[in-house]
């Protein structure tokens, strides 16, 4: 475009920064008065969990759902290993029964026990005779039973010392939340904690100055702080859990740390080319203020994917992810360019001169390069020098190493493939099973009838207990408590196969289809749902499957039709698409060479795991989908500005991808050291989490947007903006667009005034 030229600076971003900058005390101030209310309304409204019963689908939810309408409070069971380390002895000899007794008194003296049985009563005797469980509920609510088990596991270990020639372990579902909070209780919070420090440090060497570094952080954690109140006000129609916090958490410092930096860096270019201060704060809202609506629509959809699950903790992260985003976004819009527009020059307050020297030249002319990256533009020139070769090699690479993912094995992860040897529970939990298969997690029949003392009701629930183990899918045995008053019994079935989830999971299989139509099925009126934890992740797993194909279906339909709209272009919406595929699927074979085959495992203390967390699929594909689109429309924003301002395909490439290399990098560095810091937690499907989402994010930024992206496009040429006629009916939302930039500085637009080239 010829010097001299105008241009309108037109649309929804253009016309929110516009009124922000006009009325800048005005945006803060309703910024924080919305922050606040958001807080106090939703400390107000408190925050509904998401009860049991909701958790899952099937006969998981049925059960749960029984147990709730009846008002029955489960309470915490634990469990007491008595064993025999060495020599000959048996669970009848009077040594062994001692300690047995010894076991019980100590428990019961502590006053936090109830219903204390003895192995000799409940049969629970291992095989060989060496093993025998004591076996008993914990009092008060199972929620805090964690923090009232203390003085029993010390009367256990009391019991130990008095016994060495026998192993006395206690485990149970109080001790294994007491020794989980105990040694990871507070990883979560110092994740958190230092995520904001590093994005800190990250975007101080970024820009150089103490000011605009704390801008995107403090929009991001302000972002944060409204959708928690948001949370508490939405979960009395969407029950949230701390899953969602923790999930939101890293989503809105990522895209709200971003979106700022996005707005921010394209601001400072603008003036640093000769732009007085109100045309750069202008051309910034026009330019990168679309393409953050663009893509925080296009990350809300992707989020909005896992409301199709119908499990209610993807339902509950979904919802917090997409209002965090959207709230990010606004932000970034309104209230950013009012505090561009109050700082002014005091943006750069607080300059660390050994890290960016000024470069704008003494004389006023813009500095060399526009911004542009020095090692992305020797890059780019290779790249576009040679596209076909650029793309089959960056192609070939990323195939390669998605290959794997293939073979991608999913479980619910065991106590030892979740934590391996941190956690002494983990040993009690594995000696437990060998001598007691299942007997650590049995399956949980959930009996009601009308009458459950009825003659009929009583001899199918004594046939269910022989068929049971006569079936092969228990060892017993099988243990019947009745609720009279509710008119319901608990019947617990230790399943053969034990940890071996896939063994577990045929014996759960043989009592619902076979056992239980035999049995209770045959009784009018009984219900007869079976839960516990294999059941649960059977539940799980079935309906998460079940809705991969709908989440997948959603988010790529609308991903494509916001590129299309946005773009008007055919092409691009297809080339992001498929681009964002490959990346996703990068992030797969990573994680399935890691954690699956044990490639490099030991770099990130993931040693024997041998598999993939069943929820983390889907998850990241809807997370990565979405952060993907940042990059994605902030790169091709630039290219198109660049083409429509008159500029070769070629080289609007080349100026689109250098001048929003520094940019990009700098967010992807930032959202790399975040999710790594969720690589380094000691759960392995944190640690799988981190390092997927970290792998992905890096690989998205270096080799799909710096690569791959410019030589696609460059082999499509013009082809980039074709779009059918029958198309054309389509909104048009790409009028956002900003003149080239000039040296000399501009006078201060007023509203509606041109902005002169």
């Amino acid at each position: 475009m010829a010097n001299g030229e105008t241009t309108r600076v037109r649309g929804i971003a253009a016309r929110a920064g516009g009124w922000s900058a006009r009325h800048r005390w005005a945006a803060v101030g309703i910024w924080v008065l919305f922050v606040v209310l958001a807080m106090g309304l939703g400390s107000a409204a408190g925050q509904v969990k998401v009860k049991e019963s909701d958790q899952l689908g099937g006969e998981t939810h049925t059960a749960a759902k029984i147990i709730e309408d009846a008002g029955i409070e489960e309470p915490a069971s634990e469990t007491v290993l008595i064993q025999v380390r060495n020599g000959s002895s048996k669970a009848t000899d009077a040594g062994f029964r001692d300690a047995v007794d010894a076991v019980m008194r100590a428990v019961e003296d502590t006053g936090k026990a109830t219903d204390v049985t003895s192995p000799y009563d409940t049969r629970t005797i291992s095989k060989d005779g060496r093993s025998a469980l004591v076996q008993f509920d914990m009092r008060g609510e199972s929620d805090t039973a964690g923090e009232r088990v203390e003085p029993v596991l010390k009367a256990v270990e009391g019991v130990q010392k008095d016994h060495t020639e026998l192993r006395i372990e206690e485990i149970g579902g109080a001790s294994m939340m007491k020794q989980y909070n105990d040694a990871f209780g507070d990883d979560f919070q110092k994740a958190e904690y230092s995520a904001v420090p590093v994005a800190l440090g990250i975007l101080l060497i970024a820009f150089g100055a103490l000011v605009a570094a704390l801008l995107p952080v403090a929009l991001a954690i302000t972002a944060i702080m409204a959708t928690m109140g948001l949370m508490g006000i939405v979960s009395h129609l969407q029950p949230m859990d701390d899953t969602a916090s923790s999930v939101m958490l890293l989503v809105g410092l990522a895209v709200g740390v971003d979106y700022c930096l996005f707005y921010l860096r394209r601001e400072r270019e603008e003036r640093a080319a000769g732009r007085s201060a109100d045309a750069a704060l202008r051309i910034a809202a026009a330019t990168s203020g679309r393409a953050i609506i663009v893509s925080g629509i296009t990350v809300c959809v992707a989020m909005a994917g896992m409301l199709f699950t119908g499990l209610a903790t993807f339902e509950a992260m979904g919802l917090a992810s997409l209002m965090v985003v959207a709230v990010a976004m606004v932000g970034s819009v309104t209230v950013l360019p009012a505090l561009l527009s109050l700082l002014g020059e005091r943006v750069e307050k607080g300059r660390i001169p050994f890290l960016h020297p000024d470069k704008r030249r003494k004389n006023g002319n813009a500095a060399k390069g526009n911004g542009e990256s020095r090692f992305w533009g020797a890059v780019l020139r290779v790249v576009l020098a040679k596209p076909g070769v650029a793309l089959v090699v960056a192609a070939g690479a990323l195939l390669a190493i998605a290959a794997p993912a293939l073979g991608m094995k999913t479980q619910n992860l065991t106590l030892d493939q979740e934590f391996g040897d941190s956690l002494p529970i983990v040993g009690t939990y594995n000696r437990v099973n060998d001598a007691f298969p299942g007997g650590s997690e049995p399956a949980e029949v959930v009996v009601r009838a009308k009458d459950i003392n009825a003659a009929d009701v009583k001899s199918a629930l004594a046939d269910f207990r022989t068929q049971a183990v006569s079936s092969g899918a228990s060892r017993g045995p099988v243990e019947i408590k009745v609720h009279d008053a509710q008119n319901i019994a608990f019947v617990y079935v230790p399943l053969v196969g034990g940890s071996d989830q896939d063994k577990a999971g045929q014996s759960l299989d043989l009592l619902r289809d076979k056992v239980r139509p035999d049995t209770l099925g045959k009784v009018d009126g009984v219900q007869a749902p079976i839960t516990g934890q294999v059941a649960g992740n059977k539940d799980f797993n079935d309906q998460l499957i079940g809705s991969v194909a709908p989440v997948f279906a959603f988010v790529v339909v609308f991903a494509f039709l916001l590129m299309l709209v946005s773009f008007r272009s055919l092409t691009i919406a297809i080339t992001s698409i498929v681009l964002n595929l490959l990346s996703v699927g990068a992030a797969y074979g990573i994680l399935v060479g890691v954690f699956q085959h044990g490639w490099g495992a030991s770099l990130v203390g993931a040693e024997g795991v041998g598999a993939i967390v069943t929820w983390l699929p889907l998850f990241l594909f809807v997370i990565l989908f979405g952060l993907s689109m940042d990059y994605h429309v902030f790169v091709v924003s630039r290219i198109r500005e660049a083409r429509l301002r008159g500029r070769s395909t070629k080289d609007a490439i080349q100026h689109g991808v250098v001048t929003t290399a520094g940019v990009v990098t700098s967010a992807a560095v930032i959202m790399v050291a975040v999710f790594a810091i969720f690589g380094t937690l000691s759960m392995q499907s944190m640690k799988q989490m981190g390092v997927g989402l970290a792998a992905a994010v890096l690989i998205d930024a270096t080799i799909i947007r710096g690569v791959l992206l410019p030589a696609v496009m460059a082999l499509l040429g013009e082809r980039n903006w074709y779009l059918p006629r029958w198309l054309n009916r389509l909104p048009d939302l790409t009028h956002d667009e900003s003149p080239e930039p000039v040296s000399p500085p501009q006078p201060p637009a007023v509203e509606g005034e041109r902005v002169g080239v």
